[in-house]
């Protein structure tokens, strides 16, 4: 018998895990905005979803619907999320414009970042809050923290 792995294959140790209010729409947002490819959909009986997965280049996501039977609560339950996801993209400037395109809203303008990264932030229609980047730079701590003492005064 083949010895079973403790993370399965093609996962990492961390994965996001997102609740959202009509998640059976996410899919069709997530693959527009992000160009996500979806590697397993399990429903319930009424059609809701219970358990997907999605995969946005080598990393892994997954989500279900919000349901107070089970005791998950998504962003529009709680009024906000806490969490920002953060995704490292090939070009963040197309990346974001697709994204927009597709519905999500723009909550921060894709501009050049002192440590190193192009990034923008955007929240999708679900209300979960993503940093999308490209790194565009190697800087050192001291540079970093040089650069931050410029920006922060």
């Amino acid at each position: 018998m083949a010895e079973v792995q403790v993370v399965p294959a093609g996962f990492a140790a961390v994965l996001p895990y997102l609740v959202i209010k009509n998640a059976a729409a996410a899919f069709d947002f997530y693959q527009k905005a992000f160009g996500a490819e979806t590697t397993l959909r399990m429903n319930m009986p009424s059609g809701a979803v219970m358990h997907a997965e999605m995969r946005i280049g080598n990393a892994t996501f997954m989500f279900s619907e919000q349901s107070d039977d089970w005791g998950t609560k998504s962003p529009d339950m709680l009024g906000a999320s806490p969490v920002t996801l953060m995704l490292y993209v090939p070009d963040v400037d197309a990346f974001v414009a697709r994204a927009e395109a597709a519905g999500a809203i723009i909550t921060m303008p894709v501009s050049d970042q002192f440590w190193g990264d192009r990034s923008g932030c955007l929240q999708d229609p679900f209300g979960h809050n993503w940093m999308i980047s490209t790194h565009i730079e190697d800087v050192s701590e001291e540079e970093m923290a040089k650069r931050a003492a410029q920006m922060f005064g």
